[in-house]
């Protein structure tokens, strides 16, 4: 009929195959169920399609299987709807007839229904939003319950009236569903549909389909209605929505066969399914070993489904043992025993930790009935279950509720995986729902299923597991967001229920129902209550022995679930229990149990152990047997080395004492260290002004551990950074040092005091404050989680973020920490661009640094424990564990620190024993213990000056520690070994004690000749054989040695591992190791090679009470292979099975006839670390034969009967190829006295220098280091990063392996918030960005310890202070030019002074009297033309050619100078006086300024010149504007008789161009900060960004046609502008009763590039009138200008400037105090006096000397104060050097040499895109021989240029001469000049005035003029044809095109 499903696939969405596999499964004939979800939640992520499937009776199921067929079996096909008849509407909404049927269109229209007929609401797939109305026959839709509806369809559409479809295929045709999946009505048909009181059509309930909602199944029901289990949208569990496809898989399969991913991906097969389900080309087999991925992070609640099977019903030809048709992924062959999926070996056995955890001791709040805890459970269980609070109400706990934990934090996940977090509130919380309980408790059953008996739940893996279930269940929402959906897959909505809380335990017990009973489920119907009462009993009768969790469940279908999750395993609940103790609580438990003698029940089980008794009793009789001969060959053997030394013998060359270095990539780190700190100061915040620092002073803090405070002491002393910063003076006490160290502890407060009262004394003094280690102790100063008592907690918080530290403009706080997690919180103070980390050494394989160690740190740990490496380097130690694990049932009240400790202490003691002779103690200690003990005892007697290993054995509990040491040094002396090596107690807050022999041993290695010298640091005990106990809750920055040969980690707290405490304990082994020093690649075997002392080894077949925890290694195989021999049950499974290489199989130590005396010696010999050189020397001469008998004898790790027989064949391969014994016990005879020489002729030390130290980690923590997440990163990465902050949400995504440092900070940055006890807590302010301290950094680099030469952070941070102090010295230093005045020689020599030395001023009547020196003595002038005054005899040698072109700039002389406080500065200076200055007073909106246009004609140009002032409104004060508009009127002058010693009256104008970061125009601190008007001179395009830079200075802008124009005019715009302004101004002030005369007439002009100005002061004092003495120094331009200003007569004055300063000032030169001669750079103008003398307009260069030259023949003063000098800085950038001439037809720079730069009229030369002026000039300096050659280096017969002076180069002199009526001129006559410049020439030059000078025969002429026709006239006018001779070759251009205006000469030649 219309509904029948003949021939059509169904999609495989995963509830709907879930469901309907269970179902099938009940209604088999098989009693068990088969467990679906074993197999579901045990594969791999894939989409899951969308759900189809109504529900039917039985009868219906039986006949549409008959119907359907086995094709479900094969696997689905796209659906193809009919395509619809030609012409007809298509449009969604709309049926064919084109009529509309969306609800929203038509509910107000009236609607015919047939009698019998319902309106209902369909759902496309297309309008997610609307509703189609169509007609249903009521007969064809279900009742209230679900049931009693036809199959089939009939219906009518509601638009155009059709009537009579009877499938719902034809019909969805008709409405336009357009589906892609197989129509159905229970799909499509979603509400019923009813009219409102208004009579509206409007939505009514939903059509009860059958599975649409869920109804309870009683468990004793076995004809339940079937239960879907359909997970809703809002759960994990589901997929996606059915429309979302993979992107990557077969694009041709439909949607519904696109399987979504599952919650939790922990297979290894997951990268692969798409390929492999869509394709069917690959075996599971093949598709599991080719993604044989390492250990992913979570496991794998859903499996993936196949495409053919289980089928949608039990389909003939089916059953649940049968596989289907093609693959499918069972991984599960047997139901009723399925393998258990571990995660490599135990990656979840982490544990939640401490930082989630509130109070936990206290039962947690309860309600309803009380529950009754059982007396005696911890007695009885013999652990105490922890209870996790999981949904709703919880009951009181009452009677023994010591005996159980309660914790919440298993509740707190599930409440903030309820809260959506603001990363996908984008997508509308309206349409993305949280994930519900149900499906919260169901996926933690499913995650506690998969745990093995040896892992422990990890709250970050289940937070992950609803994380990835929650999204992936909206994958199809997010994406809608984030991109369109492709059309070929249109999004298909679909109601899917939920699942309800009657459903939950039974799913929950189905899903348990598989694990061997390590699951238990218990539901109540009541409360939580009675379940615990359940579980209680049980735990009484002791039927959960098998158990590890009971999940208890009440859930009921008319209220909220309760549940809660009981951790009952043994050792799961020990490890959670202990992991919820703070750890000021883990030491309170641990002492107590000393204390109170608790554990000596556990001393005397171990009493009971060894056969003969106690093994204090076994000692004190070895001691008194053997107490003569022991000692004395002891002692010989131990003082031998010495004695060698003392006699000249050979002495061990390994032991270096390397000078201290600065290594490259401490230098790269220190460089970026600085780069932050001047992207601070450089930025527009003003929080650093480096510029105002003149030196560095510094303060390192450091955690309060005496070796580490005086490691650094070492360190500082030592790196000679103190005399370098001028802190300290030679011969350096350590009392000073001292100085510059602060340890965090009770006195640090004292100190730091100094320090800020230091900072607040100098504040131009730069102090770093330096928290070294800084991870530690970041409690708030408010909380605490430590004691009180502990004065230092909180320490950090009080000092470095007091109030003072922070406000302090002179004091950055630097950082520095290998684990900067915790300072990477929501609420950091630091910005994520004040983070500096450590650079990677390499790139792209690429050797950065090209250094020769290389660091070996966490990542390199965990990659030698993958197969095909070297010897691994991390192992753990499984008889260890264990033992422990045995004796941790045993002792359910001892604290397990206390029961590894003292297991660990016995099994030293017993390895000490052992290799002393007492063999049977052997097998009372394990292999790990027995190698560290053998090579630690041996390693000095392989040395022959006594160099031995370092042993670190980690004891975080101090009470724990000393109970360590006082046991093995009593064994170490009844053995008589205490010269053998030392036993040395760490503990943080005291030094370093060892014995005096070892002292002395210490101080002849290491030369010291002090008497009182004793060892302060671990790196001072290098080479000394030892056991250093390392003692303290956190290695607190201690540095270890390179004789570091073991690190001994396995009582580290593995119960509460965060990422920080994790990091930081591997951190001890980091090391630096040459990297021409490769670890051995295996050869032979991994066992072989990694311990070769297990090739003999002993074993012990006995059983022992060790044995009982071993089992778990059997259930825990590894998913990728790693060498076994960081595992002893790789070589034995017993504790006992103790390889050691000095005992035979089964005899005492071998000891040869007659050398019974020496057979201590014999033994001591023997040690491993030999054995490895012996090993290693011969492996390359090992056949093939030998490994191939080698491989075949590998003992497997269970494989114990074969396990001597094995060896024994493996070292008969050894020895039997190899010339030498392998090892002294598979040799026959003892070694006499030289072979042992031969054997140990390298030190143990250096070998241990040269690799990494070996490290031995508690189990669990192996497994976490050692097993990596999905994204490949370390599972340890995973963690939370320090206990003090906590996780910003669940929902978060996991780090990623390619996340660079940067990234991971950003991550933690977004994803952690700190807790309250954390110091950065309360660094919040609401809505705002400036929570970053702007002058806090964070450096982070890797942990690297064992290392003698400070090779990391310390190196780096301190050579970061000394070139911080250079760059600060550099920053107040500035290069000036440093050139002697040049033309000395020339300047007439008189012994007539005008003036007195100290005069302060001119006198006007004799400075009249003073003549005019014409000649040039600014050094920058050295290449111009010489000016000539009179006949003067010059050595032609002067004058050549000194300089090229390009060295003009660069090769002048400069000197360094210190930047007084009165210097200009460029952009780059902050400072807090400046900030007004520079327009960063909060008064003034930044850049706020105006525009004004300023107009006035000049004559000459022809127009009027209309000029642009920026005016910030700050200074519109200097300013007058129309009242009516506010029109720019005139600028300000103040009267000639103003005194004021706040102001300067005239207005200093600074051309500029290019130079808008480097021009000095902040004259704040010049000025001394009086008043002044400041005008900077730019360019129309220069404009923006001047004003970007200098937004508080005004700014004249000069109209657009000088945008080429050189300096000339500039300097003729601001003079012309003067000028007119002054005539505005004495037109106003006239107004106001004020003389023309009195308004002040001058203004400044200074080159953007003066410095400094100084003073001279002379002392004329002495006894005659000629004696003086003068001092120079630096003054305010203020105070200079003020006293020219103030200059009597100054109105008469010109011109008035200064000397350009110089070192090499001779007292000659300041003798006359006054000069009448050129000035530059920086002048006083009288713009009055020189309104008929202009500046050239068109010049580029020399126009200073053209327009003194104008200002001398005009009869007008120029004065320079020979008293004042300015300085001139160098400037790279900007200036002259922004002219380039190059070629206007290419736009590639070439090179143009001057003599091109001048071409023959209408030739086809190149023309240059260059203005005509600048051509000229550059020509003319360079090539002005080619027209003047009579000239050249004729300087008594100069070339005369008429009213202008152009440089001519160096080798041609000039006379200059006005043509000016009544002007000033030399006397000529006398004078025969050798040639005529005429350029430009105005109507003042005649010919008469020419024809009065005379000229040498053969002499040459230049005229120029504007253009050709000018030049002509000028030729006629001045009659030059009288006495020149032209030739038409003779007429040149510069090289411009027509339309640039070139410039055209002619040449022509005396007659």
């Amino acid at each position: 009929m219309g509904n029948s499903y003949a021939g059509q696939l169904k999609t495989t969405r995963f509830e709907e195959v879930l469901h309907n596999s269970i179902e099938a499964s009940l209604r088999s004939n098989n009693l068990v169920p088969r467990p679906i979800f074993s197999q579901l939640y045990l594969e791999a992520e894939q989409q899951l399609s969308s759900l189809e499937g109504s529900r039917a009776d039985n009868e219906e199921e039986e006949e549409e299987e008959e119907e359907e067929g086995s094709e479900s079996s094969s696997p689905p096909v796209s659906y193809q709807m009919k395509p619809p008849p030609e012409g007809c509407c298509t449009t969604d909404g709309f049926c064919q007839a084109g009529k509309d049927l969306r609800l929203v269109s038509i509910s107000n229209e009236h609607i015919e229904v047939p009698s019998g007929f319902l309106l209902v609401g369909a759902k496309s797939p297309n309008l997610p939003d609307h509703l189609l109305v169509c007609a249903v026959d009521k007969r064809f839709l279900p009742d209230d319950n679900g049931h009693n509806a036809l199959l089939g369809f009939s219906g009518n559409c509601v638009g155009c009236g059709k009537k009579g479809f009877c499938y719902f295929t034809e019909f969805s045709n008709h409405i336009n569903l357009k589906l892609t999946t197989q129509p159905k009505k229970q799909k499509h048909l979603k509400y019923y549909l009813v009219r409102n009181a208004q009579g509206a059509l409007t939505k009514g309930s939903v059509i009860c389909w059958k599975g649409a909602e869920f109804r309870g199944r009683q468990s004793s029901s076995s004809t339940c209605s079937s239960t879907l289990f359909q997970l809703p949208e809002s759960s994990g569990l589901s997929g996606s929505t059915s429309s979302e496809p993979l992107p990557a898989a077969n694009p041709s399969a439909p949607a519904g066969t696109q399987q979504t991913a599952a919650a939790i991906d922990h297979i290894p097969s997951t990268a692969a399914f798409s390929s492999a389900v869509y394709n069917g080309k690959e075996s599971p087999k093949q598709q599991l070993v080719k993604n044989n991925l390492s250990a992913l992070t979570r496991p794998s609640v859903l499996g993936t489904l196949t495409n053919s099977g289980p089928p949608k019903k039990r389909h003939k030809g089916w059953s649940p043992e049968s596989p289907s048709s093609t693959e499918t992924w069972n991984l599960q062959p047997n139901p009723q025993a399925p393998n258990r999926i571990k995660n490599d070996g135990g990656s979840l056995s982490s544990l939640p930790h401490s930082a989630l955890v509130g109070p936990a001791s206290s039962p947690m709040m309860g309600s309803g009935e009380p529950v009754a805890v059982p007396d005696n459970l911890l007695k009885i269980c013999k652990a105490k279950p922890v209870i996790f609070k999981g949904h709703g109400n919880f009951p009181y706990l009452c009677g023994n509720i010591n005996d159980v934990i309660v914790s919440p934090l298993l509740y707190t996940c599930y409440r903030n995986s309820q809260s959506l977090s603001r990363a996908y509130e984008q997508y509308g919380a309206s349409t993305i729902q949280p994930i519900s309980e149900e499906m919260q408790l169901l996926l933690t059953v499913y995650y506690l299923v998969q745990l093995a008996s040896d892992q422990v739940p990890l709250i970050e893996d289940l937070e992950q597991i609803f994380m990835r279930s929650w999204r992936e269940s909206h994958l199809s929402e997010i994406r809608q967001y984030q991109q369109p959906l492709p059309q070929t897959f249109p999004q298909v909505s679909s109601q899917i229920a939920p699942v309800t809380s009657a459903q939950l335990p039974w799913l929950a017990g189905l899903a348990a129902s598989s694990c061997n009973d390590s699951v238990h489920i218990i539901e109540c119907s009541y409360s939580l209550a009675e379940g615990l009462s359940e579980m209680f009993k049980l735990l009484i009768e002791g039927k959960l022995i098998k158990t590890n969790y009971v999940v208890i469940i009440c859930a009921s279908r008319n209220r909220a679930i309760d549940s809660c999750i009981v951790i009952t395993g043994k050792y799961q609940a020990r490890v959670l229990s202990e992991s919820m103790l703070t750890p000021s609580d883990y030491q309170k438990e641990v002492n107590y149990q000393l204390v109170t003698g608790k554990v000596e029940t556990l001393g005397s089980f171990f009493s009971t152990l060894c056969p003969e008794g106690d093994i204090d009793l076994l000692l004190e009789k070895f001691y008194q047997e053997n107490q003569g001969h022991i000692s004395s060959s002891l002692s010989a053997s131990v003082n031998k080395p010495t004695a060698l030394n003392g006699t000249g013998a050979a002495a061990c060359t390994s032991y270096e004492i390397e000078r201290h270095q600065i290594r490259p990539f401490q230098l790269a780190v220190a460089q970026k260290l600085l780069s932050h700190i001047c992207s601070i100061a450089d930025s527009s915040t003003q929080n650093l002004d480096l510029g105002s620092f003149e030196k560095i002073d510094f303060l390192i803090c450091v955690p309060p551990s005496e070796v580490t405070y005086q490691q650094t002491l070492f360190h500082l002393w030592h790196s000679g950074i103190l005399l370098e910063l001028g802190l300290e003076k030679e011969h350096l006490t350590k009392q000073r040092v001292e100085q510059y160290v602060m340890k965090l502890d009770a006195e640090a407060q004292i100190k730091f005091k100094v320090f800020l009262q230091n900072s607040m004394q100098n504040p131009h003094t730069l102090f770093v404050l330096i928290h070294d280690h800084a991870h530690w102790d970041l409690m708030s100063a408010m909380h605490s989680l430590y004691p009180q008592t502990e004065l230092s907690t909180g320490l950090v918080d009080r000092l470095l973020n007091c109030r003072e530290v922070k406000e302090a403009p002179n004091i950055v706080t630097l950082h520095v920490t290998s684990f900067p997690y915790a300072l990477q919180t929501q609420h950091t103070h630091i910005s994520p661009y004040n983070e500096i980390h450590w650079p990677s050494s390499y790139s792209n394989g690429v050797d950065l640094y090209h250094e020769n160690k290389k660091y070996f740190g966490l990542s390199e740990f965990i990659e030698s424990t993958l197969s095909g490496h070297s010897i691994p380097l991390l192992r753990y130690d499984s008889s260890f564990e264990a033992m422990v694990m045995a004796l941790g049932k045993r002792f359910p009240r001892l604290h397990s620190a206390v029961i590894r400790t003292f297991v660990l202490i016995q099994h030293y003691s017993a390895a000490m024993m052992a290799v002393c002779g007492l063999s049977q103690m052997k097998n009372y200690t394990s292999v790990e213990t027995l190698e560290i003990t053998q090579n630690l005892i041996n390693s000095s007697r392989q040395c022959p000056s006594g160099h031995g290993l370092m042993v670190v054995l980690r004891i975080p509990c101090t009470p724990l520690a000393a109970v360590a040491y006082e046991r093995l040094y009593n064994v170490r002396e009844r053995l008589a070994l205490e010269d053998n090596f030392e036993i040395i107690l760490g503990n943080p807050n005291s030094g370093i004690t060892i014995g005096k022999h070892f002292v002395e041993q210490l101080k002849v290695w290491q030369k010291i000749e002090e008497v009182d010298w004793r060892p302060q640091t671990y790196l001072e005990l290098e080479g000394l054989p030892c056991i250093l106990i390392f003692s303290g809750m956190d290695p607190q920055g201690e540095s270890l040695p390179r004789s570091l040969r073991y690190c001994d980690l396995r009582l580290i707290n593995s119960s509460s591992l965060v990422r920080t405490t994790l990091e930081q304990e591997l951190g001890l082994a980091a090391y630096f190791v040459s990297s021409e020093i490769h670890t051995e690649k295996a050869v032979v075997n991994d066992v072989l090679e990694s311990d070769p002392e297990k090739l003999s080894s002993t074993d012990n077949e006995d059983e022992e009470i060790a044995t009982e925890g071993s089992t778990s290694e059997k259930r825990s195989p590894m998913k990728r292979e790693r060498s076994r021999s960081h595992d002893s049950a790789s070589s034995s499974l017993s504790s006992k099975a103790s390889i050691t290489a000095f005992c035979s199989e089964s005899s005492p130590p071998l000891i040869a006839a007659g050398d019974t005396a020496k057979s201590p010696h014999r033994v001591l010999s023997n040690s491993a670390e030999e054995t490895t050189n012996s090993y290693e020397r011969q492996k390359q001469k090992v056949d093939k034969g030998a490994q191939t008998a080698i491989s075949k004898h590998l003992p497997p790790a269970t494989e114990q009967t074969d396990m001597k027989q094995n060896i024994k064949s493996a070292q008969i391969s050894i020895t039997s190829s190899s010339s030498s014994p392998f090892s002294s016990s598979s040799s026959s005879s003892a070694p006499t006295h030289n072979s042992f020489v031969l054997q140990t002729s390298q030190c143990s030390m250096t070998k241990a220098s040269k690799q990494p130290p070996i490290v031995f980690l508690p189990k669990l923590v192996y497994d976490i280091i050692t097993s990596t997440d999905s994204s490949g990163l370390p599972k340890s990465s995973s963690l939370l990063p320090y206990h003090s902050v906590m996780w910003a949400s669940s929902f978060r995504p996991l780090m990623s392996k390619m996340m660079t440092c940067t990234e991971q900070s950003l991550y933690y940055r977004q994803w952690t918030v700190p807790k309250p006890i954390h110091m950065d807590y309360n660094n919040r302010n609401e809505g705002r960005m400036d929570t970053f301290h702007p002058r806090r950094l964070l450096l982070s680099g890797p942990p690297q310890v064992c290392n003698k030469k400070k090779i990391g952070k310390t190196g780096a941070y301190l050579q970061f202070l000394s070139i911080l102090s250079r760059m600060l010295i550099r920053l107040t230093e500035v290069d000036v030019y440093d050139e002697e005045e040049i033309n000395i020689n020339i300047k007439e020599e008189s012994d007539q002074y005008y003036h007195q030395p100290g005069d302060m001023w001119p006198d006007l009547e004799t400075f009249k009297k003073m003549p005019f020196d014409y000649t040039i003595h600014d050094p920058k002038y050295e290449d111009a033309s010489l000016i000539c005054s009179k006949l003067q005899t010059i050595n032609s040698e002067d004058r050549s050619m000194s300089r090229r072109q390009e060295d003009m700039y660069t090769h002048r002389q400069t000197t360094r100078m210190r930047l007084s406080k009165y210097a200009a500065y460029n952009t780059y200076h902050h400072c807090e006086q400046c900030h007004q200055y520079m327009g960063f007073n909060p008064r003034y909106q930044l850049y706020e300024s105006t525009l004004h246009a300023f107009a006035f004609s000049y004559s000459m140009l022809g127009e009027e010149i209309q000029l642009h002032f920026i005016i910030p409104k700050s200074k519109e004060h200097h300013f007058v504007f129309s009242q009516p508009g506010r029109q720019l009127e005139s600028m300000r002058l103040p009267l000639v008789t103003d005194k004021s010693e706040d102001y300067i009256k005239s207005p200093t104008f600074t051309p500029t161009t290019g130079r808008h970061e480097h021009g000095l125009f902040n004259l704040y601190h010049a000025m001394d900060g009086a008043s002044h008007l400041h005008v900077l001179v730019v360019k129309e395009y220069e404009m923006a960004i001047y004003k970007k830079y200098w937004p508080n200075h005004i700014m004249l802008v000069l109209p657009s046609i000088f945008n080429s124009a050189g300096v000339g005019a500039a300097h003729f715009l601001i003079k012309e502008l003067s000028y007119h302004n002054l005539e505005l101004e004495r037109n106003r002030q006239e107004e106001l009763g004020i003389k023309p005369q009195d308004i002040w007439p001058f203004i400044v002009i200074s080159d953007d590039s003066c410095v400094m100005w100084n003073a001279v002061e002379v002392d004329c004092s002495g006894d005659r009138k000629s004696d003086y003495t003068w001092t120079e120094r630096n003054v305010s331009l203020k105070q200079i200008l003020q006293h020219i200003e103030a200059t009597p007569n100054v109105t008469h004055y010109a011109l008035i400037g200064m000397r350009k300063w110089s070192s090499k000032t001779n007292s000659g030169e300041i003798k006359e105090p006054f000069s009448c001669c050129h000035v530059h750079d920086f002048i006083m103008l009288n713009v009055d006096l020189t309104q008929n003398v202009q500046y050239n307009q068109n010049r580029f260069t020399c126009d200073d000397i053209d327009f003194n030259l104008r200002v001398h023949s005009a009869g007008l003063l120029i004065c320079r104060f020979n008293r004042f000098s300015v300085m001139k800085k160098q400037i790279a950038v900007g200036g002259q050097r922004s002219f380039h001439i190059k070629s206007k037809v290419s736009d590639t720079p070439v090179s143009i040499s001057p003599a091109q730069y001048i071409c023959a009229p209408d030739s086809k030369h190149t023309f240059l895109a260059a203005p005509a002026q600048l051509l000229l000039e550059k020509y003319l300096q360079y090539h002005s021989h080619r027209f003047f050659p009579l000239s050249l280096k004729n300087y008594s017969h100069p070339v005369l240029s008429v009213d202008c002076y152009l440089n001519l180069g160096p080798q041609i002199a000039v006379c200059y001469v006005s043509s000016r009526p009544h002007s000033l001129n030399i006397s000529s006559s006398g004078l025969t000049f050798s040639g005529l410049l005429l350029y430009l020439c105005d109507s003042f030059v005649v010919a008469s005035f020419l024809k009065k000078f005379h000229f040498l025969k053969g002499a040459t002429l230049c005229v120029i003029c504007q253009d050709r026709n000018s030049l002509r006239q000028t030729v006629v006018r001045l009659e030059l044809e009288d006495e020149w001779q032209f030739r038409l070759r003779d007429e040149f251009q510069t090289a411009n095109a027509k339309e640039d205006r070139p410039l055209f000469f002619l040449t022509g030649r005396h007659i």
